[in-house]
């Protein structure tokens, strides 16, 4: 009796199996409702700031494509994973992205260390992985065969051309030195400096370098000064940044400081006290004094969409928005021509771009197999802090 009642009859395994199956089949087309979309990035400590500014971008594009019927008709899905600037849990979560939550591409946050920890896998796994902040040059410049990883962000090499020009023009400099943090971005962009001065027949006063953790860089600035330097190159994100600021006011040393975009990226002014507004430093986009439609248009969505922003200071750093705004729409036309999810195809669809008229420019064949940086550095501009909000310098 009790064997009868545990023993399923013929029937019933028959119909087990159907269901099985049916079960089988319904997997994957539920699993592909959506097209996932991932981001490692900086969501936690002194850069969250910006890691919220690119999802913001991200996440407004995401609406206008999903508005729109989305990508291949499935919408737009955006998973998120914070990397706290930590290589080894910055390429944790690249893995993840692409293994457990099956992202189509994923975009790179803030950090050159971390980006350049994730170049690997990216090219191993064949996903397009979409810098849209990171700048050192050897992410985009990686020496792969088959290059996955793209870029809508500025580039070392070209900034520190721009920060070199503009250190000339503006304060007439004729021997700078360099106040660098030392990792793989402070390594990039001190070769990019030495390569710029050097073009420009313009000797240096000396290169320092110095810690995320450092509280006083009075020791390295004092060399500099004793070097004869005459401004500065600072190249660090904003904790750091924020320290050699507050390092040269206690030296009552009032030199130029001509900064990468690190400063950008958080709460600077609060951090560095008063004398932040005197660091000129680089960004792709202003919003502010910006007339354009596009600009006006992407203004107005944001505030519908966090009513949190009531003023030009609460979209800073609006480069974060921008790049990930024109980052997004750019790998959306990639899948479109591509008319497939898959790495590989993804890859030539980006080269097959010819046009988009984005937030930052007008894009003609943003990409291609020998550069897969869509910005060049006609596409930079020079800024400062009024309080909290970044104004374009006017020059």
């Amino acid at each position: 009796m009790v064997q009868r009642l545990i023993t399923p009859s013929r029937r019933h395994l028959l119909a087990a199996a159907a269901a099985a199956v049916s079960f089988a089949v319904a997997l994957p087309a539920f699993a592909q409702e959506t097209l996932k979309v991932g981001l490692v990035a900086a969501m936690s400590g002194q850069s969250a700031k910006s890691g919220e500014a690119i999802v913001r971008g991200l996440s407004l594009a995401i609406d206008e494509i999903n508005a729109k019927g989305g990508v291949l008709g499935k919408k737009v899905e955006l998973v998120v994973r914070d990397d706290e600037s930590n290589p080894a849990k910055g390429a944790i979560a690249a893995r993840e992205l692409v293994q457990r939550e099956k992202v189509a591409a994923f975009f790179g946050g803030l950090d050159t260390p971390v980006s350049i920890a994730i170049v690997p896998f990216a090219n191993q796994s064949k996903v397009p992985f979409i810098g849209v902040w990171a700048a050192g040059t050897a992410i985009t410049q990686n020496g792969a065969p088959e290059n996955y990883v793209f870029r809508v962000s500025a580039v070392d090499d070209l900034v520190d051309v721009a920060l070199v020009d503009h250190a000339m023009k503006i304060y007439g400099v004729k021997k700078p030195g360099m106040i660098l943090i030392n990792n793989p971005w402070g390594e990039s962009n001190e070769k990019g400096l030495k390569v710029a001065l050097e073009a420009k027949k313009l000797p240096f006063a000396g290169i320092e370098k110095f810690q995320d953790a450092d509280v006083d860089v009075v020791p390295q600035l004092t060399r500099l000064k004793s070097q004869g330097a005459d401004a500065l190159f600072l190249v660090a994100n904003v904790a750091p940044a924020s320290q050699v600021v507050k390092s040269l006011d206690r030296m009552g040393w009032n030199v130029p400081v001509v900064s990468h975009w690190g400063p950008a990226g958080g709460r600077f002014t609060e951090l560095a006290g008063p004398s932040a507004q005197k660091v000129h430093f680089i960004q792709t986009f202003s919003f502010s004094g910006n007339a354009s439609p596009k600009a006006v248009a992407v203004l107005e969505a944001l505030k519908k969409k966090y009513p949190q922003i009531k003023t030009l200071a609460d979209v800073t750093p609006a480069v974060g928005i921008a790049n990930a705004y024109d980052a997004m729409h750019l790998l959306a036309m990639a899948i479109a021509k591509a008319d497939s999810t898959e790495g590989p195809a993804i890859r030539t669809g980006f080269y097959g771009i010819d046009k988009y008229d984005g937030l930052i420019k007008s894009y003609t064949k943003p990409f291609t197999p020998q550069n897969q940086d869509a910005l060049s550095a006609s596409d930079y501009i020079f800024t400062y802090f009024q309080g909290d909000e970044i104004l374009p310098l006017m020059n």
